[in-house]
């Protein structure tokens, strides 16, 4: 099966390595619009424009299905992409909230982009839960500076407040900050659950069995940080550049 999956830049590779994990004989073809990202403080119109390209670029990829590894884009036009396109279409958020309401978590908090802290899709859904949009947390992870003073300094900003009202399950609502899981473990003492939305996703996700693995990575900006980081988080560093239409 050739499965499709899209996001702003590295961070749906967290969940394609999940998905690896669980679902291994599959032809994966990963698009990461790195020239446009952040995607969290762009408009819906944007969003729309930016998503609908990379969604024509994979269906001529001829892939069976397309996941959403974005939760800015899952929050904010998965319904329009679901209509507009003659595919099946998966987006990151849906199986976390049905998780998180079917295991009854209590001081659950969580930490995602403007745009999808602004969607109120979580809070909507969820009863209870504490939110906190971090605005910087995906430029400090594109650019490598996950282990500088910066990073730690803007996690205490924008996480104390939770660590206060003692948050003790922490959805990560990005698909980028799954990499910053040591970072934010160590801000709360280890004593903090991690819900990884991919992680959750690739257990749900029903698919055949393949026998057959293949990776194409495709990125709309290449440097050396971009390959150090697919390197890290995928162990692969064959990379295709693939510039989509500007919006």
């Amino acid at each position: 099966m050739r499965i499709g999956l899209f996001d702003s830049g590295i961070g749906g590779l967290t969940v394609l390595k999940e998905l690896i994990k669980v679902h291994p004989n599959h032809h994966y073809i990963y698009f990461g619009d790195n020239l446009n990202m952040p995607y969290g403080n762009k408009t819906k119109e944007e969003l729309r424009c930016l998503a609908n390209n990379i969604i024509e670029f994979l269906i001529e990829k001829q892939v069976d299905l397309i996941i959403i590894a974005c939760g800015t884009v899952s929050s904010n036009i998965d319904l329009d992409l679901k209509r507009n396109h003659n595919i099946p279409i998966y987006d990151i958020i849906s199986p976390t909230i049905d998780y998180v309401n079917k295991n009854n978590y209590n001081d659950l908090g969580l930490i995602a982009t403007n745009m999808t802290i602004k969607s109120q899709i979580f809070k909507s859904k969820i009863k209870k839960i504490r939110e906190q949009a971090c605005s910087s947390f995906v430029p400090l992870i594109e650019n490598n500076k996950i282990n500088t003073d910066e990073c730690k300094n803007e996690i205490k900003k924008y996480l104390l407040p939770l660590k206060e009202k003692n948050v003790r399950t922490l959805i990560l609502g990005c698909t980028h900050y799954p990499l910053l899981e040591k970072q934010l473990k160590s801000f709360f003492e280890n004593d903090v659950e991690l819900l990884n939305m991919g992680t959750i996703l690739a257990n749900n996700l029903k698919l055949s069995n393949e026998t057959d693995y293949k990776l194409e990575l495709y990125f709309s900006k290449i440097n050396n940080q971009v390959i150090n980081n697919v390197e890290n988080i995928i162990g692969d560093t064959k990379i295709n550049l693939k510039v989509i239409g500007r919006c």
